[in-house]
């Protein structure tokens, strides 16, 4: 889609425009990126190998939507939440919580979530959002940052070969359906916003 000069800079600008109540506004956009994490982060999804979380999806989805400043924000308050002790991540309360949790063995993971909304949303904000090759790419590279960041933190508990084996490998597949699920979220927005414009 080609991008126009009078455009906003992301898909949430033309949503709910920032003039609007600017604090409002941003408060409920990070109080709602933050429950679709949390969501996602619970909600297991039957797949193959094994089962999956949408929650790179979302990542991925916050960032192209809020760009990389407010993405980043919140995700990494969603951090904060979950160093705090809040259970918001997979698999807590039961396997820990808080800094423990974190620092275990798939903190990396987590770590590499606000990388990619921070790279998404930066490329976000420069167009790639509009044509969905340039989004596709921009989410390719986030998630390939997520799990390198995830299978170096990993490699220090069990050896690169073996977190490759585990942290990566299964979840290849997976991530590609939702790089696809993220990449025409975005395009069906931009669409869904061009067609109001004309209508």
């Amino acid at each position: 889609m080609a991008r126009f000069a009078s455009s906003p800079s992301v898909l949430i600008d033309a949503v709910w425009p920032a003039a609007s109540g600017k604090t409002v506004r941003l408060i409920a956009l990070v109080l709602i990126g933050n429950a679709l994490l949390y969501l996602s982060a619970k909600v297991q999804v039957p797949f193959w190998p094994v089962p999956m979380t949408m929650q790179t999806m979302v990542v991925l989805l916050i960032g192209a939507a809020y760009g990389w400043r407010l993405g980043g924000a919140t995700v990494a308050l969603y951090l904060l939440e979950g160093a705090g002790g809040l259970p918001v991540f997979s698999g807590t309360p039961e396997r820990g919580i808080g800094l423990a949790y974190m620092g275990g063995p798939t903190g990396g993971f987590l770590f590499g979530f606000l990388l990619a909304a921070m790279v998404v949303g930066w490329l976000a904000e420069r167009g790639w959002d509009r044509n969905w090759l340039k989004i596709a790419v921009a989410m390719i590279v986030a998630d390939v940052l997520v799990f390198g960041v995830g299978a170096a933190w990993l490699g220090s508990f069990v050896g690169l070969a073996r977190a490759y084996q585990l942290g990566v490998e299964p979840f290849l597949l997976g991530d590609v359906l939702k790089i696809a699920l993220a990449v025409a979220a975005v395009q069906a927005g931009w669409w869904g916003i061009q067609r109001r414009k004309e209508g």
